[in-house]
């Protein structure tokens, strides 16, 4: 698509339109009413035709028809203005293709010259601006789209210029354009409306719209020389680290790394109806387990690797009792997140100056069904895993089927590695890990260190007759092999390997029972 750009300054909203090219949109040319324009320079910089029509004492009508003769050349499909302080009448709306114009602000409030003035006076705490079509009205066309920033107390009319052009206009007229570019955009002149196909509602909308408050300003960030904050959702109903009530008001307070580990802890055994615990550390699990009570959790999670649990962090699924606080003052410890603690379980946690200790509530289950993740220039945004395997959902694929306790443990393992960074493997025994092999780039390297940390870190664990979970794939038998040479009895993994066959007759030669699911459970963040 060919547009044309109509500015009577700076024109740094089309500049960013051609350096963007949204849409694979191309500025074919840039027109002013205004010879000194400083919007010439820097589109004769980009190799950008400019036209110059000024009026020159003609009527308004005589200089709208030549600005329309000149982009006639130009043979363009949409018109976009920057400041073009002009008002365009008929002779122009009436000749020259479609034209859409951004407005600092949100109409149809504060329309006109001093949007930025009117909003200061008016004290509101939100502006940002509009893109609209140019009709015969002023800043009363119909919406194409809107970009909101905050307005701060301190806030000048400079710093809103500023904060509305390069985080609204320089968002929203790019977007605008794309939609036009991809033939999206249907224009009702007679309803004064305007419809974008695909901008209703869908599983991922057109446009992300979300705020959050600063819930605290942190020490530090990941390390020391990084300033940090942490922002809240009020909206979120399931239970979470941000916000909760840290019981030990002495203590100092939550960190980033304690944030983004707590998070983990805690969404690891939200997974589990019955007690568990998770011991974390860099986010991934050093042990994990269920149990009847969640003493006995703890105890069999932190079995698994207690030297590498030393500064972890601690989640429960069910109250803290007294008898799971003094488990965990045994050793040093971080962050413990629990639903809720008894008298006795607080006052033993509190004796530790610096253990913070969080009450996160009853909401002990997943609900959000989005996760994000920022990444330089924007944010994913994926569906939360929240896949739970059955038995059911299970395709045996070798010889030997497993045993209803091989199951059990399968299913367990598989729970626990969604929350393991990828590539993973997990040794289980019943259900609690024997040894975790995490964030690997080859698998069977994974393997090999599950089953070290099994033989060398383990406390009254061993390999030998455990179970293993895979994230992925095994891609060659080489995995296996190694999973036999620890002991290992049966395997869950998600199948799909183009060496599937080779890899089952490897589970075969050692009376292995392997079981796909289907399915992978990657985690990369």
């Amino acid at each position: 698509m060919k547009i044309a750009g109509m500015a009577s300054n700076r024109g740094r909203n089309l500049m960013n339109v051609a350096d963007r090219a949204p849409g694979g949109a191309d500025l074919a040319v840039v027109l002013t009413n205004d010879s000194d324009a400083p919007v010439l320079d820097k589109a004769r910089e980009r190799s950008i035709p400019t036209e110059v029509v000024e009026r020159e004492g003609q009527s308004r009508a005589d200089h709208e028809a030549r600005v329309v003769d000149a982009l006639a050349a130009y043979d363009v499909d949409l018109v976009c203005l920057d400041g073009y302080m002009r008002v365009l009448e008929n002779t122009y709306l009436e000749g020259a293709p479609t034209t859409i114009n951004v407005h600092p602000s949100l109409l149809p409030a504060f329309p006109g010259m001093d949007a930025h003035e009117q909003v200061l006076e008016a004290g509101v705490k939100t502006t940002g601006c509009t893109v609209h079509v140019v009709d015969e009205t002023v800043d009363d066309g119909p919406i194409v789209t809107q970009e909101p920033v905050p307005v701060h107390e301190d806030d000048t009319v400079a710093d809103l210029e500023d904060r509305v052009l390069y985080e609204a206009e320089f968002r929203a007229y790019p977007r605008a354009i794309r939609w036009f570019a991809e033939d999206r955009v249907t224009v009702d002149p007679e309803a004064g409306t305007v419809s974008v196909d695909g901008d209703g509602d869908r599983s991922f909308p057109e446009r992300r719209l979300t705020s959050a408050d600063l819930a605290a300003e942190l020490r530090y960030g990941e390390n020391p020389h990084q300033d940090a904050a942490v922002y809240a959702d009020p909206t979120v109903e399931e239970a979470s680290v941000v916000g909760a009530p840290q019981l030990n008001e002495g203590a100092k307070g939550m960190g980033y790394n304690n944030y983004n580990d707590a998070d983990a802890a805690l969404d690891i055994v939200k997974e589990f109806d019955d007690p568990a615990c998770a011991v974390i550390k860099h986010k991934n699990p050093a042990g994990c387990a269920v149990a009847d009570t969640v003493s006995e959790a703890y105890a069999d999670a932190l079995s698994t690797d207690a030297k590498s649990a030393f500064g972890g962090i601690v989640a429960l699924n069910r109250a803290c009792d007294a008898a799971t606080a003094e488990q965990i003052v045994e050793s040093f410890k971080e962050v413990v997140v629990a639903p809720a603690y008894t008298d006795d379980a607080l006052a033993t946690l509190t004796e530790k100056d610096n253990l913070r200790v969080l009450a996160v509530g009853d909401a002990i289950e997943q609900r959000d069904p989005r996760v994000e993740q920022p990444i330089v220039g924007g944010r994913l945004v994926q569906d939360r895993d929240r896949q739970s395997i059955e038995r059911s959902d299970l395709e045996v694929v070798t010889e030997r089927a497993p045993t209803d306790d091989e199951i059990e443990s399968l299913l367990f393992a598989w729970q626990t590695i969604k929350h393991v960074t990828s590539n993973t493997i997990v040794f289980a025994t019943g259900t609690e890990t024997v040894g975790v092999g995490a964030g690997q780039v080859s698998r069977v390297d994974a393997v090999e260190i599950a089953e070290k940390k099994a033989t060398a870190d383990a406390e009254g664990k061993s390999a030998d007759g455990a179970v293993m979970a895979s994230d992925a794939f095994f891609p060659f038998p080489d995995g296996i092999e190694a999973a036999a040479d620890a002991g290992i009895e049966a395997v869950i993994q998600p199948g799909g390997s183009v060496n599937d066959d080779d890899v089952i007759a490897a589970a075969d030669a050692h009376d292995m029972a392997m079981v796909f699911t289907g399915t992978r459970a990657f985690r990369h963040d």
